[in-house]
């Protein structure tokens, strides 16, 4: 009952806190999209009949790999390498697992399969950060912890 009156209490309009959050998603869309799209571009492109479905969880747990890995370099100018990776693997896997599913669901949707289209890859990305976008905010406003 206390998460519900701490997201039903919680200032919803601060610009600031949005901006962070907004930036903070940029971020993590980055690293899961390197991996994600790769993944499918390589099965697209070398033709391997994977199932849709095996495609997209590979695609999934890559781009959770490669946003841990861009996050753990991003922080190791600020800290040291092993509390950079600490950190990174510590940030919000919810956040980042419903922008890889988010993502997927949509490239199935529209495409039918695990293909990467000009089209489809703008409303991957949107859908991407969307997504996770109000967890952020919560969790930066509410909680004081920043996904990156």
């Amino acid at each position: 009952m206390a998460e519900i009156a701490q997201i039903t209490g919680l200032n919803w309009r601060c610009k600031h806190t949005w901006r962070t959050a907004s930036v903070n998603t940029l971020w993590c869309l980055l690293g899961c999209s390197i991996g994600d799209f790769g993944t499918i571009l390589f099965f697209q492109v070398s033709g391997i009949p994977w199932p849709t479905l095996a495609i997209m969880t590979l695609a999934i747990i890559n781009g959770l790999l490669t946003s841990i890995a861009l996050e753990t370099v991003i922080l190791s100018r600020q800290m040291a390498l092993k509390a950079a990776f600490t950190t990174a693997i510590g940030m919000s896997m919810i956040s980042m697992v419903s922008m890889e599913v988010a993502m997927n669901v949509v490239d199935v949707l529209l495409t039918g399969g695990a293909k990467l289209t000009w089209w489809v890859v703008p409303i991957m990305l949107l859908a991407g950060f969307i997504t996770p976008l109000p967890y952020n905010y919560w969790r930066l406003k509410a909680l004081g912890k920043a996904c990156h």
